[in-house]
């Protein structure tokens, strides 16, 4: 239970303080960029020229960090639910912003690896988990509208705008002194700013999630789940297994792309300078498809959406082996826009729906930590078949097949069933 002081903050906002919380995640899922994949692409390139590393063995070094992360997000995902977000906010984002500051002294392979571990895991991995943890514990019957316009604005801001910033940054100052302001605006921001406003649960400061007792919606003939299961019980469910492939196979495949995206680029003849700008229609599409997505995501079933992403998913693969120019390069951003903001609004609303919030930490962490694992194999077997073949297009064809068959699954795997009688 929250002290007096911290209710009467909480209380002392005009409109429910879930709105607060909802702008604070956000910001939070922002400053996760400097260890997300979109950002790192920008210093890969630079890393492989400045420290004389071929393209395999960047590619291994990010596998390996990928893989440290995802296996500690079970970790975080207990630790969240053990102390709560506002504890955890504070200390992963010291961490994180300490990572930052730690890449501008990279010398070598070795602690290019141990840079990509902190960033991965403290950036893309725990902070991401903490930020979208704490929207969820004060949203649920308006949960997919409200991450829906989270999404847009981390689309905008976080993909579009901060991608872009940071190229320039990389552009002007270097990739050491880059990573040394990130670092700086982690702990000078974000840090100040989630030890202020994020709070673990309304129910600690006398108030409900949506601001009032609400009524669930029916979603695919079943109320919104807030019966609350145990990550043993989520796990005897066929829903979490498919849903599980569904984000794990587009964030293998993501990664791999956005990771060699000015060499994708490059190979198709386009420059480097279009492989940055694409980041805008990427970030555009994805901002308007995670507002409709979110939307839809509380009057639709989720298994329809990510059958719709997975689709976007392949079509994306199908467009990387054929662009050949600027048009069809911009082609491609509005297709990767939609399959991300579909699958980020899907990610980010489904395990608290079907499972409930009272061990959604240990249960979303446990799904990022699969998808997280998956993500470090994507950039691997890009860089392999261009290494042997001069091309990316053979690994490309091969990864089709996955997001076609699973949007198949999709549409035939319904929700777990909910107890009313559990609690």
């Amino acid at each position: 239970m929250a002290s007096s002081s911290e209710r009467s903050f909480v209380r002392r906002f005009p409109f429910f303080y879930g709105w607060i919380i909802a702008a604070a995640g956000t910001i939070g899922v922002i400053m996760t960029q400097p260890g997300q994949s979109p950002v790192l692409s920008i210093f890969t390139d630079a890393f492989i020229e400045d420290l004389g590393l071929s393209r395999s063995l960047a590619s291994t070094l990010f596998t390996v960090g990928t893989v440290v992360a995802g296996l500690s997000l079970a970790f975080w995902g207990d630790l969240i639910d053990r102390y709560g977000p506002r504890k955890m906010v504070g200390v992963i984002t010291a961490l994180f912003g300490a990572a930052c500051l730690y890449m501008a002294l990279v010398q070598n392979a070795l602690m290019l690896g141990i840079g990509y571990v902190l960033l991965r895991m403290l950036g893309a991995s725990a902070l991401m988990l903490v930020s979208v943890n704490v929207i969820n514990q004060w949203w649920v019957d308006r949960r997919g509208t409200v991450m829906g316009l989270s999404g847009v604005v981390l689309s905008l801001i976080g993909m579009g705008v901060f991608t872009n910033f940071v190229h320039g940054l990389l552009q002007r100052f270097g990739w050491r002194n880059t990573y040394a302001l990130l670092g700086l605006m982690e702990l000078l921001v974000m840090l100040p700013l989630g030890l202020l406003l994020f709070r673990d649960r309304p129910e600690d400061h006398g108030l409900k999630p949506d601001g009032q007792l609400a009524t669930p919606k029916p979603l695919d003939g079943e109320p919104v789940d807030e019966t609350h299961w145990t990550r043993g019980e989520a796990l005897r469910t066929s829903a979490f297994w498919v849903a599980v492939a569904s984000f794990a196979t587009t964030s293998l495949i993501g990664t791999g792309l956005y990771f060699h995206m000015v060499s994708l680029f490059s190979s198709r003849g386009l420059a480097s300078d279009v492989a940055a700008a694409v980041y805008l229609p990427i970030a555009v599409t994805s901002a308007v498809v995670q507002l409709g997505s979110g939307y839809l995501a509380d009057r639709i079933p989720i298994r329809f959406l990510l059958s719709t992403g997975l689709l976007a998913m392949a079509g994306v693969l199908s467009l990387a082996q054929t662009m050949d120019g600027v048009v069809l390069a911009g082609v491609y951003g509005v297709v990767m826009g939609l399959s991300s903001g579909i699958m980020s609004t899907a990610g980010s609303i489904i395990w608290a729906n079907y499972f409930g919030r009272r061990h959604l930490g240990s249960i979303s962490g446990l799904t990022s930590s699969i998808s997280r694992i998956s993500s470090a194999l994507g950039a691997l077997p890009l860089a392999l078949a261009f290494d042997l073949t001069g091309s990316y297009n053979i690994a490309l064809r091969i990864q089709m097949v996955v997001p076609l068959l699973l949007a198949v699954l999709n549409l035939f795997v319904k929700p777990p069933r909910h107890d009313p009688d559990r609690s």
